[in-house]
């Protein structure tokens, strides 16, 4: 069985690949994971006896470090989680995302080119770098634009999206300089079960559940596509394993949705699951000030990778949806794990300082 370094693998889609891989028997997996506030080691308790699971606790702009890891696991693969992830955090912290995002990524592919070049020429022909991206590089679409494609150009708009690019565009050029067997995936908004509870779909069920106010940023007509993310992992080992080298693949969910329309249907499937004698969750909806820069519309084209390799989602957003609200509604023991102090303050300072819209 192969061996994947995973990069990243304690937070949301990293871990949430990680328990697919062992649970499928895909791979033996090696997670470093710096452990930031976005990362919990209770998601993957299930696998502290699994004895072809390791966890590194590490930074991968730690050049050392990555080397020592890659020597002594000997991966076949690695496949690049790691990274910050939040655009609000990266309009008050833009520092941040260039350190992990950029340069975190730009030592991860000098040591695993370093590790390669050693490699025999057969382990060198089979071993891949997987990098994994977002639709932000691509910019902002109009309610009319065609969706984002492969060759759509980069126009990045906020810290986040730009340090993402800066990093698409070191993986392509280590392909193209190196000949490091690279692949890139480009994906669109995912959510489902394990994701911190500062992004959209997890901050609306949790005060929704608390009877807190839901925030949406101005008119809330931004349109987001929304990906599940079980398959955005399988879709992720499908590149892996047949997608062609140096080549990018768009994920999609193929689910369009409104900001609004997002909060709305989370509150009426909480409705429905939650009983409360004639209250609708709807009516703790806020409007607030809009966040700079904020992008009107992303949708992805998955034509490629429907096409070369046969991929398309299961999920629909509603099917999704209601997955994860119940995964939050059985899991508080891991949403008491998150919600610390920390988390408290920054959901002070984002949305509760903002002036109603």
């Amino acid at each position: 069985m192969q061996t994947l370094l995973v990069t990243g693998g304690a937070g949301f889609i990293g871990a949430n690949f990680v328990l697919q891989a062992r649970k499928s028997q895909w791979a033996n997996v090696v997670n470093l994971d710096k452990l930031t506030y976005a990362s919990n080691l209770q998601t993957l308790a299930e696998l502290q006896d699994d004895p072809n699971y390791h966890f590194v606790q590490g930074d991968i702009g730690n050049s050392e470090l990555v080397s020592n890891v890659l020597e002594q696991h000997q991966p076949d693969a690695i496949i690049n989680f790691a990274a910050e992830s939040h655009v609000d955090r990266s309009i008050l912290s833009p520092q941040d995302f260039i350190q992990t995002n950029l340069l975190g990524t730009f030592q991860l592919l000098e040591a695993s080119r370093l590790y390669w070049q050693k490699l025999s020429s057969q382990r060198q022909k089979q071993f891949r770098f997987l990098h994994v991206s977002t639709d932000e590089v691509y910019g902002s679409l109009s309610p009319t634009d065609t969706p984002f494609r492969e060759d759509t150009p980069y126009a990045p708009n906020s810290p986040y999206a730009a340090s993402k690019a800066g990093s698409d565009h070191l993986v392509r050029a280590y392909y193209h300089t190196y000949g490091l067997p690279t692949l890139t995936t480009n994906c669109s908004n995912n959510y489902g079960p394990c994701q911190f509870p500062e992004k959209l779909i997890p901050l609306t069920i949790l005060n929704a559940l608390d009877g807190k106010p839901l925030p949406i940023y101005g008119d809330g007509q931004n349109v987001r596509d929304w990906l599940y993310v079980a398959d955005h992992c399988d879709a992720l080992y499908l590149v892996l394993r047949q997608g062609c080298i140096g080549e990018t693949y768009n994920i999609g969910g193929q689910n369009e949705q409104t900001n609004l329309n997002v909060v709305e249907k989370i509150c009426a499937v909480l409705d429905d699951l939650v009983s409360k004698s004639g209250f609708k969750h709807s009516s703790l909806i806020a409007f607030v000030k809009d966040r700079p820069g904020h992008d009107q519309r992303y949708a992805i084209d998955c034509g490629k990778i429907y096409r070369d390799l046969g991929w398309q989602p299961k999920e629909s957003f509603d099917s999704g949806l209601l997955k994860t609200v119940e995964w939050y509604l059985s899991n508080s023991a891991w949403v008491d794990s998150v919600r610390s102090g920390a988390y408290q303050n920054w959901i002070k300072q984002n949305y509760e300082d903002r002036k109603a819209a």
